[in-house]
Parts: structure tokens; sequence; C-alpha cells
């Protein structure tokens, strides 16, 4: 795997405060790498340092094999970024804005603006002044603004921020396009677990400064909890049937029993079929699984509590 971001023990302090503490990651080229994590846990902070916005108090970080800082100009041609609420020149259009943004990163193709607009959905706005902007469309014109230049790497801190659900799926499937047809590789926070779940080929979570867990999107899966509902009209004549066969059963919220265990999980049939040999009338029978932000905050409640 080609290397694009490696991090070995950075870290940033403020005072007593520590921000990020000894982050040790690494980001493969044409990887989308998400980073995930509650607000104030870091994911601003990792991303500063990345872009060589702030020096580290500790470790390092290397972005192409570079380590960053503001006069390495050869790494920025290779890089566009969102940190967290894109700016603009709020008295110019976005056709304007993206003009001068051409002109800073020596984009020598004059259709770049227009393209930027259009794969960005910005047509309707680009004669409009960016301090009239929705908080949807600024984040559109900084993404616009970021592709500009057709960069190797991008970095994205919350970006999807403010933008609605359609705009949220285009931008989704314009990341993708870019991953599959340039090899771009895709640094991007978040605090939204379910979004970066569908997008992302390998997830880091995180939280108060430390990164807690990495996982790719299979192993996501196998880790959410799974459980078998049971309903029957004789709730407790069938929890007994089951206990006595050697199944875990807890009650659910409406008084519904959850089994759990390897077992009734992989084989509900199973199940059923031993309950309804004791003529037991079922009404409800379906394996479920805890949706991600409840994985999400699991994950982190038991990064608090082991912190106790």
């Amino acid at each position: 795997m080609d290397r694009v971001i490696f991090t070995s023990g950075l870290s940033k302090h403020y005072g007593n405060r520590i921000a990020v503490n000894r982050l040790s990651l690494q980001v493969g080229q044409g990887e989308i790498y998400g980073f995930l994590g509650l607000n104030g846990a870091g994911k601003t902070t990792t991303i500063r340092l990345l872009l060589g916005m702030i020096r580290p108090s500790e470790g390092a970080a290397w972005i192409f094999g570079v380590r960053p800082h503001p006069g390495a100009l050869d790494l920025w041609a290779r890089v566009g970024y969102v940190v967290e609420a894109p700016s603009a020149y709020p008295e110019l259009t976005v056709r304007e804005n993206l003009e001068v943004f051409r002109r800073l990163r020596r984009v020598t193709d004059p259709k770049a603006v227009e393209q930027a607009i259009e794969r960005l959905g910005l047509g309707s706005y680009a004669d409009h002044r960016a301090g009239t902007l929705s908080l949807g469309n600024r984040q559109r014109l900084g993404l616009a603004k970021a592709l500009l230049h057709e960069p190797a790497l991008l970095i994205l801190d919350e970006p999807v921020n403010g933008l609605d659900p359609t705009g949220i799926v285009e931008i989704r499937a314009l990341l993708q396009e870019l991953v599959r047809q340039r090899g771009v590789t895709v640094f991007m926070s978040s605090h939204l677990l379910s979004e970066v779940a569908r997008i992302a080929t390998r997830i880091g979570v995180i939280h108060e400064g430390r990164l807690i867990q990495e996982l790719d999107a299979e192993e996501l899966e196998r880790r959410c909890r799974r459980w078998l509902v049971v309903d029957a009209r004789d709730r407790r004549a069938a929890q007994a049937i089951l206990e006595a066969a050697g199944f875990t059963v807890d009650s659910g919220e409406n008084g519904e029993l959850v089994v759990t265990g390897e077992h009734a999980i992989a084989c509900p049939d199973d199940v059923a079929q031993l309950l309804l040999e004791r003529n037991m009338c079922l009404t409800r029978l379906s394996v479920e699984q805890e949706d991600l932000e409840s994985y999400f905050l699991r994950l982190i409640g038991a990064a608090r509590g082991g912190e106790r």
C-alpha cells in the first residue's frame, strides 16, 4: 500500500489540555478514510496538523512522504482541503471566488472554474455573492475550491455539514467517482458514523485525542450487536422453553423476548421449530441489529469507562 498520510505519535497540547494524543495512523493511496469522533474529539486539530497549519507538540506527520509546512508548495499542489467553515470572499460571487482561487493555484485551464461550478451543482448560484449563500452552498463552494486544481489527496473536515439529503448523496457519489476514476485519496472527518460507513473503506475513531479503534466497513458490520426477537401469546411459557433448551433470554422494552447467542441468531428457524413443537403460537420472529450510531456511542462509552 502506497502511504499517502502517515503519522507517528502525533500530539498537540494547549497548556494542560491534550487535543491530540500520540496519534499514529496511515492512509493508503485510493482509500476513503473516515475519521470519526464527537465534537471536540480532536478531528479538526488533527486536520490542521496534517495541513501544517499548526505545529505538533510531539510526534510527526508526513503527506506523500513530506513533513507538512506552509512553504511546501509542491506538496500543496497535490492536496485539496476544506477545514471547518469554508472561507470565501463574501463580496465576490461564486464564480469570482473560484477565479481568484484558480489564479492562486496557477490552474491554467480556463474552463476549470465552470467545470467546478457544474460538478458541485452551483450553476444557479454562480453569480450570487458568497456572503449570501446558505451553509450548504458555502460548503459546496469550499469543495469546489478544494477540487479546482485536481488534487491527488482531499482532506475534508465535515464535508457534508449543512447539506440537505440530496446534497449529501451527490457529494458521496462525487467522492466515490474521484476515487474510482482518478485514484484520489480522501481523508474525511465526521461525527456521523452512518454517513461515514456508506462511503469509507476504513474508519478510525478518535475520542479525547486518542485513536481508540480502526476498522473497515465489513468489520464494522460484524461488530454491531445482533439478537433474535421472539414474541408469543404466552411469553412466560415461551421463555421457560427457550431457557430450558439452553438459550439466553431477556425481556425487551415491550415485554418481547430477546434471545442472544450465536446459534439463535444464525439459526432462528431452529428456535421457531422448538417453540412450535411445544404448541407455542408465535407472533414475531426477527433477527435485529444494533444501528451504527448506537455502536458508536457504545464504543465511546467504553472508552470513557476505561478512563475512570
